[in-house]
């Protein structure tokens, strides 16, 4: 094989590395959401953020006009692989009035890196679940982006992207996950805030994640680590409540300010308790300002069937999945294996 073969296979094997594959598009008709570009990010490797996140997109544009495009972390061939470095579609971000990112441990490509760097530095509005406080983690000491590493040491970006922005890197399981569930109880003293209007009873199945947030911020819900997988759990006596959900702003290039949601939950079957939904739906109104159009009773039902197969319950995602799969009102998120 001559030089000039072995470069074009080079090339080849570069572009398919970074092959394109659509992202889903759910285009709401009305609502409060109408004119506004929400882009989720998907790509975690355990905590299924590729049902999470369309299924919360659906109902933000079916019941809340918002279009909502989801990008997942897909292999070459366009399937779905959790926690894979490539998220085409990322470019959506142009666009976006808000970033809903749950990711896990990501080296993205360049251009797609550049597409998030871009955001942050216009200090979009962001909302990052559970791993999203541990979003990068490989990115090499001598890449341009190495500051958003999770615990990236230097003083520039102290600890990365999940603490700068989100306000928390990864601080550690706080209790055993898969036997112990968490109850998220809201702070008295928040209570009125915007973002928990009709919130109540949450509930969500992930063990508890430890969270000491960056100041400033707001705390609105604690995280109540229980003995047992039940709602009704007696709370471990060794574990104290902890920071569950928070809001605060971060620093864009320009000095403008952007508002951020956080929560340490949200794994696929989570967002089955409809309390912790609704917190998740409220949250997009409030990053956006919006919060004069958060409703106690606004519709927060899941649009066609939802499978959450975190901890097997519905079974497995069929092997091969890819997002068109899950593309319309009607189709499973996700389809199961038969």
């Amino acid at each position: 094989m001559n030089s000039k073969t072995l470069f074009a296979a080079a090339a080849l094997i570069n572009m398919t590395a970074h092959s394109y594959a659509a992202p889903i598009v759910y285009e709401g008709e009305s609502g409060p959401g109408k004119g506004k570009h929400l882009v989720f990010i998907a790509s975690d490797h355990e905590y299924r953020s590729e049902e999470t996140l369309p299924a919360l997109a659906r109902i933000l544009a079916k019941h809340h006009g918002f279009k909502c495009t989801v990008v997942f972390g897909v292999k070459p061939d366009g399937t779905i692989q959790p926690g894979f470095n490539n998220v085409p579609g990322i470019e959506n971000l142009k666009t976006a009035d808000l970033m809903y990112i749950f990711t896990r441990f990501q080296n993205w490509p360049k251009d797609q890196m550049q597409h998030f760097v871009d955001y942050l530095d216009r200090a979009g509005p962001v909302i990052g679940l559970r791993t999203a406080t541990h979003a990068f983690n490989q990115i090499p000491n001598d890449s341009p982006f190495a500051k958003y590493n999770n615990g990236y040491g230097g003083a520039d970006y102290k600890d990365g992207f999940g603490r700068q922005v989100l306000g928390e890197k990864w601080a550690g399981h706080y209790g055993n996950n898969h036997r112990q569930s968490t109850r998220i109880d809201i702070v008295e003293a928040k209570k009125d805030h915007p973002i928990l209007r009709g919130v109540k009873d949450m509930w969500v199945q992930c063990g508890g994640y430890f969270a000491n947030p960056l100041e400033p911020y707001e705390t609105l819900a604690m995280a109540q680590p229980l003995m047992n997988m039940e709602p009704d759990g007696e709370p471990d006596p060794n574990k104290k409540p902890v920071p569950a959900a928070w809001t605060r702003t971060y620093t864009g290039k320009d000095g403008n300010s952007g508002r951020v949601f956080t929560s340490t939950y949200g794994a696929s079957n989570d967002i089955e308790n409809d309390g912790f939904r609704r917190m998740l739906i409220n949250a997009v109104y409030w990053a956006l300002a919006m919060e004069d159009k958060i409703t106690t009773d606004a519709n927060v039902s899941f649009v066609g069937p939802y499978n959450a197969t975190w901890r097997q319950g519905k079974g497995h995602r069929k092997s091969g999945t890819k997002p068109e799969d899950m593309a319309g009102w009607d189709t499973p998120i996700v389809p199961l294996q038969k």
